[in-house]
């Protein structure tokens, strides 16, 4: 196994597999062809041609977001989607802009829509060398349950932006204070496109940097957290390296945070792998 096994399989997406979805003159999501099937026979919100859908309802975000959601509850009964999460995202052309509609968490990939999260990198220097706080994901999570994550990460649902997405997650996931907070850093985004059993994730991921004191220990508040450990970060990308013992999308965020902090170089026969492969053009 290498680094390099990780980055591929957050980017197993196939486009032969796939068909654009479109709202008016803007692809909003992947459609697997499997799924554009489905959609055919549930309806007239969407059309559905060989090569591409298209989005026919309109008005106002909260008029189609109904519209897409009669949908989505048929999909629920098939069972094509997961149990809704009573949390919704915003589906919009690009990043900050209006929402087109508002979609069920849970129906996110069948539909191929962009989903953006956040991710917080908690970090200590130990005699010169760099430690992760790493958390493990409850038993009971739908995705991932009991593999390794970073200190707080978490998907920004509709009416959150990226910092009060964060600020939220911290608090919740690892108890950190606003104060504590304020020292974080913006320190880029990932992107990956992925084949899921229900359809395709196209994600971003806004990753934040975190250096935290040694009498600080996070502790988790929501659930979704079994419990944390300081963990050498030579020793997290062993395992990374070497075991699936990790959220698939976490190993993109700590290899970025090596990446960036010196510690995986180009003396390293992935480094480049590593460095180029992190950051999928936004297409």
């Amino acid at each position: 196994m290498s680094f390099a096994d990780r980055i591929q399989h957050c980017n197993s997406y196939d486009p032969a597999r796939a068909i654009p979805l479109w709202a008016g003159e803007h692809r909003i999501g992947w459609l697997r062809r499997d799924n554009a099937g489905v959609l055919a026979r549930l309806g007239s919100v969407f059309a559905v041609e060989v090569d591409g859908a298209r989005l026919l309802a309109e008005g106002d975000a909260d008029t189609v977001s109904r519209s897409v959601d009669g949908v989505v509850d048929k999909l629920v009964a098939e069972r094509l989607v997961p149990k809704w999460r009573n949390e919704t995202f915003d589906v919009a052309p690009r990043w900050g802009e209006p929402p087109i509609f508002r979609l069920d968490r849970g129906a996110v990939p069948f539909f191929g829509v962009r989903a953006y999260g956040v991710h917080l990198n908690g970090y200590r220097r130990v005699g010169g060398e760099y430690w992760l706080w790493i958390g493990k994901r409850a038993a009971n999570k739908q995705v991932a349950p009991g593999k390794l994550d970073n200190m707080v990460a978490g998907g920004i649902g509709n009416g959150y932006g990226a910092a009060a997405t964060l600020a939220k997650e911290a608090e919740e996931e690892a108890g950190v204070a606003a104060e504590l907070m304020a020292g974080a850093t913006a320190a880029g985004a990932l992107t990956y496109r992925m084949e899921t059993k229900h359809g395709i994730r196209d994600d971003v991921m806004f990753v934040y940097d975190l250096e935290v004191s040694e009498d600080f220990t996070p502790s988790n508040s929501d659930g979704e957290i079994a419990g944390f450990g300081l963990m050498p970060l030579r020793e997290v990308l062993e395992r990374i390296r070497t075991t699936t013992d990790f959220k698939f999308n976490v190993n993109l965020v700590i290899l970025d945070f090596a990446v960036r902090h010196g510690v995986l170089r180009p003396d390293d026969p992935e480094y480049l792998d590593v460095a180029n492969g992190l950051h999928r053009p936004l297409d």
